[in-house]
């Protein structure tokens, strides 16, 4: 009685999942949103629609539409504005609604510790490729590689969509990936693996929000407390719910000091390589204390941290229990740089590949995550802020 019950459950929140991910879908693609994916600017309709560049409204490089009018809106920018808090309302839900997915899946994680994996299926496949005489643990290196090559091949095709502007073709891929990550139960009895996806799925999570987040405000800097501040809730479900340790995921205050004096110089090398690739504006009028204090909390505390988390607490620490050092720092280095692809030059996707490698080592070698945190945000504070100031007009940049 008690499993049929189980099954139920099970059913209706597969069916949640489905609904959850087809809302953020219908939130990207639909017309209020349908300038970000086609660059058209055919709803220039009244006051002036300006496009702002990819670097001044997230990292990871999405051009935005903000109103910019001195006169008053009329009944149709009105009625848009309205429609816009009610999609960025239905886009909350959905995101909320997403978080089931987690619940979900470490539901199934004791199933998976008392039922270890066989993977006769896969066997049957090696024994046929001639590669039945490796040893049990080889395989298990090489089901992990296969499992984990597989999503990332999908991610990097939607990210090639992207930087070719085929926006509509990256949603549907990553619709299908999100899909497949709520459902990974069914093929995945692999407890590693299946932690790996757990934390995969939150880049596509973060594709999908970043689209059906509208700009609301002149200064774009605040999108980024909208797009990367609800994912702070999936964020700490999964950490709990993969029962990791504060010393596993770099929560620690050891040698804090040392490490933040150390963020200054390092951010802003990496920053200055940035700026030379992409010259971003800045997202802050001037540099007064008050407008420096505003960059830096957000670029800290909300990108920073939010994408350290994703890929130095939860992608690098679990493929480092079921990989080698090197196949993860290139792994998680690779990704991190895919997710720059909406710049649109490769350069950009190469540095900031290289980038994440560094930060990777960095935080293989102290387990700090507040390092990375304030080495991550101070990268885009010079980059957001000072260097634009300084050298936007130096003939030399």
């Amino acid at each position: 009685m008690k499993r049929r019950s189980f099954h139920k459950k099970q059913k209706r929140l597969n069916f949640l999942i489905i609904i959850s991910v087809l809302s953020l879908a219908l939130l990207a693609i639909s017309p209020v949103h349908g300038s970000n994916l086609n660059y058209s600017s055919s709803s220039q309709i009244g006051p002036v629609l300006e496009t702002i560049s990819a670097s001044n409204v997230e990292e990871p490089g999405f051009s935005k539409l903000v109103l910019i009018s001195d006169e008053e809106p009329g009944p149709f920018q009105k009625i848009q504005q309205h429609v816009n808090i009610v999609y960025a309302s239905i886009g909350i839900w959905a995101a909320a609604l997403i978080l089931l997915i987690y619940q979900y899946m470490a539901s199934r994680e004791q199933e998976l510790i008392e039922s270890p994996a066989t993977d006769l299926y896969l066997r049957k496949i090696w024994k046929i490729a001639g590669l039945d005489e490796i040893d049990q643990k080889q395989f298990e290196v090489m089901r992990v590689r296969l499992f984990t090559a597989i999503p990332v091949v999908f991610i990097a095709l939607a990210e090639l969509f992207i930087f070719t502007d085929k926006m509509k073709f990256a949603v549907w891929i990553y619709i299908g990936i999100l899909i497949a990550f709520s459902l990974s139960n069914l093929f995945v009895k692999d407890l590693k693996i299946y932690r790996i996806y757990q934390g995969l799925m939150l880049l596509p999570i973060l594709r999908l929000v970043n689209l059906s987040t509208p700009v609301f405000f002149e200064t774009t800097l605040y999108t980024f407390v909208f797009i990367y501040g609800p994912l702070l809730i999936p964020l700490a479900i999964i950490v709990n719910n993969q029962r990791s340790s504060f010393k596993q995921i770099g929560i620690t205050t050891k040698n804090l000091l040392a490490y933040t004096i150390l963020s200054i110089p390092l951010g802003f090398l990496l920053g200055l390589g940035e700026y030379m690739i992409i010259r971003t504006e800045y997202l802050i009028p001037d540099l007064s204390i008050g407008n420096l204090l505003k960059l830096t909390f957000i670029m800290v505390f909300f990108v920073g941290l939010v994408e350290e988390i994703i890929f130095r607490s939860i992608l690098q620490t679990r493929f480092e229990q079921a990989l080698s050092v090197r196949e993860t720092l290139l792994i998680t280095g690779l990704l991190f740089g895919l997710m720059h692809s909406g710049y649109g030059t490769i350069y950009e996707v190469l540095y900031t590949g290289f980038i994440g490698l560094f930060i990777g080592f960095v935080f293989y070698k102290t387990r700090s995550l507040p390092f990375v945190v304030i080495l991550h945000g101070l990268v885009n504070v010079f980059l957001f802020g000072f260097l634009p100031h300084y050298l936007s007009n130096w003939t030399g940049f």
